[in-house]
This record gives structure tokens, C-alpha cells and sequence, in this order.
């Protein structure tokens, strides 16, 4: 039987930062330091793997939308090379790019795994080595037909994720999904829960970085610092992130005439709850009609980051207004529960 090979792609992030003067910088030279820290670590031998380093390494904090399109290149063009891949990537965006990969790499059929760690590998202490040596383990020998993030043990679909510690080893979760599988002393798959294999539909495409923002509702809040947003002809969505199942203040006449002139503008407005957990029923309360009235169309249960993906990726296919509102709702590849 043909061994497995894996493409691990190294993208920056703080697996593989030193310290320095200013703090915690990516640094060249990943492929030398993994392997450094496996020898003599197991006498199990890991699959084969081929390593390729991002000549600009990101820290996380930085990543832009073109990222996400120069990773899944790298996936796209080494397809048909291995039968796995992991990325290697920071954490404080790594659920944007997990969700943004399950859809630009709709039907690739396999492991994709997204890792990283919160202590660097090159520390004595870390959680690096766990998790890069498990996900090598899951590309090569499970057949996951989706892109994934693993952390801490845990094997969760990657558009169902969030970051929700700063500092802790179990920094990830999917709260409104199940894990799609568990590490300790075995690994557990949860088969009935993975996507099907589905025919390729690769998406490579640039997305465009000003055509989504972001506004979140807070008390007392005044639109009127916010009208500048109407007059950038980038712009085509914009994501509202509401109370509780997706209440607005319908009191605040100035907003709900801003939301409605961003409606009438032809931009999608996306209601999404600042809740970590739970969906939006918009027009459970009266306050959350109001947004049905103007056309706002709810986000079920995405979280913010696939929301925010699937719309720059719905933008950048060329579809109009009227299909995004209709396809947001329509879930591609297990991102949301449909109506």
C-alpha cells in the first residue's frame, strides 16, 4: 500500500516565533526546527511530508483577504501530490481562514487541517509539537473530506470555529456544532457527522478586501458616524452584529434609516448575534421585525467568521444582491443549519 504524503504549509503564525526586542516575531526556518524537535521524540514513524515556508511569513494579526486565496492556491496546485495537507497559521484569525478555505476549496475530498499553537515551538513548553505531530496524523490516515481545525485534542469543522481564549491550550471550539472528533489515548472520528465528498468546484478568484464591514451594535449608538460607509463604491455587504437572537434598538430611528438606505443602496445587510452561542431569530421580538421589514437577512447560526468569508466569497464569484441574500442561507459546506 502507497505510504501517504502531506503538504504542510508553513503560513507564520506563533508556532514557529522566537522572541525578539519587540516581542514575538515569525521567523525563517520552520522545516529545520520541526525537524530538530522530532528526532528521537518517537520511534513510530511519522508520514511522509514535504514542507513548503511563505517567503513573508504573517503574524495572524496582519492576515488580509489575499491571503486566503495565496494559501488555497498553494493547496490547489499540489492537489494532486498528496493526499493531505496541514497549515500551519496563526490563531488570532485562524477560524477567518478555516472558514474562508471551506469554501474556496469546495470539493477538494481531503484532510485539510489547520493548526497552530500558543507557545511556540522552539519553547520547551509548548503545545506546538502536539498539535503539528496529530495533524500530520489526521491528513495522512483518516479520510476527512473537509477543511478542519485541530487544537488541544480537538477536531472541529473549520467553519464552525472561533478563538475563544486568549491564552489557554483549548483556546478553539465550535459552540454551536459538535466536535467532529476527540484526541487522547485513541482518536475518535465522528464519521456521521463529516461532509460528503461532493465534486470539485475550487474557487481562485481574489477576494475583494473592502467589499465587507462590520458594525456592532452597542447602546446608545449614533449612525451618523458611520454614514461615511454608503459612499464607498467597494462596499456590497455589511454584517450587523446584534443583541441577543438578533435584536437592533428599533427606537433608534437614525440607525434603522441607515440600514434601510444601505438596503436601498443594494448593499446586503447580514444580521449576526453578538452571542458566542445560539442563533438569530430575527422577528422573535418586535425589535427584530423591524429588521425583516427593511430586508435584513438573518444569519441563522453562522458565526461572524464564516459570515464574514462567505460573504467575500459569494462577492467575488460576481454574484448579485438578490442571490447573496438567497445563498447565504443555503449552506454550502456544513457552515450553518438550513431554515
Amino acid at each position: 500500500m502507497k505510504k501517504p504524503r502531506i503538504l504542510i504549509v508553513y503560513t507564520g503564525g506563533t508556532i514557529g516565533m522566537r522572541q525578539t526586542d519587540h516581542g514575538y516575531e515569525p521567523v525563517e526556518g520552520f522545516a529545520d526546527l520541526l525537524t530538530r524537535r522530532l528526532e528521537g521524540r518517537t520511534l513510530t514513524p511519522l508520514p511522509d511530508y514535504d514542507l513548503i515556508e511563505f517567503d513573508n511569513l504573517i503574524d495572524s494579526a496582519n492576515l488580509h483577504p489575499t491571503d486566503w486565496t495565496k494559501i488555497a492556491g498553494t493547496i490547489i496546485a499540489h492537489k494532486d501530490k498528496y493526499d493531505g495537507f496541514v497549515i500551519l497559521h496563526g490563531t488570532d484569525t485562524m477560524a477567518y481562514t478555516a472558514s474562508a478555505l471551506s469554501f474556496i476549496l469546495l470539493g477538494l475530498n481531503k484532510p485539510v487541517i489547520l493548526t497552530g499553537a500558543q507557545i511556540p515551538l522552539i519553547e520547551l513548553r509548548n503545545d506546538a509539537f502536539p498539535n503539528v505531530v496529530t495533524s500530520l496524523m489526521l491528513a495522512a490516515d483518516y479520510d476527512i473530506p473537509e477543511v478542519c481545525l485541530y487544537f488541544n485534542g480537538r477536531i472541529m469543522r473549520g467553519n464552525r470555529c472561533r478563538k475563544l481564549k486568549s491564552a489557554g491550550f483549548d483556546a478553539f471550539d465550535t459552540p454551536n456544532f459538535p466536535w467532529l472528533g476527540t484526541v487522547g489515548i485513541n482518536i475518535d472520528i465522528r464519521t456521521e457527522l463529516l461532509l460528503r465528498k461532493k465534486t470539485p468546484d475550487f474557487h481562485q478568484k481574489e477576494f475583494q478586501a473592502n467589499s465587507v464591514a462590520m458594525l456592532q451594535l452597542y447602546p446608545g449608538i449614533d449612525a451618523h458616524m458611520f454614514r461615511g460607509m454608503l459612499d464607498s463604491e467597494d462596499l456590497k455587504a455589511l454584517i450587523i452584529l446584534s443583541y441577543g437572537v438578533g435584536n437592533p434598538p428599533n427606537n433608534n430611528k437614525g440607525l434603522i434609516d441607515f440600514l434601510a438606505a444601505a438596503r436601498a443602496k443594494g448593499l446586503v445587510v447580514l444580521n449576526v448575534s453578538q452571542c458566542i452561542e445560539g442563533a438569530v431569530h430575527q422577528g422573535a421580538y418586535a425589535t427584530g421585525e423591524t429588521f425583516n421589514q427593511i430586508g435584513v437577512v438573518p444569519a441563522l447560526d453562522l458565526t461572524l467568521e464564516a459570515a464574514f468569508t462567505k460573504l467575500h466569497f459569494l462577492i467575488s464569484k460576481g454574484c448579485n444582491s438578490d442571490l447573496i441574500r438567497r445563498e447565504l442561507l443555503v449552506p454550502y459546506c456544513g457552515e450553518c443549519n438550513p431554515l
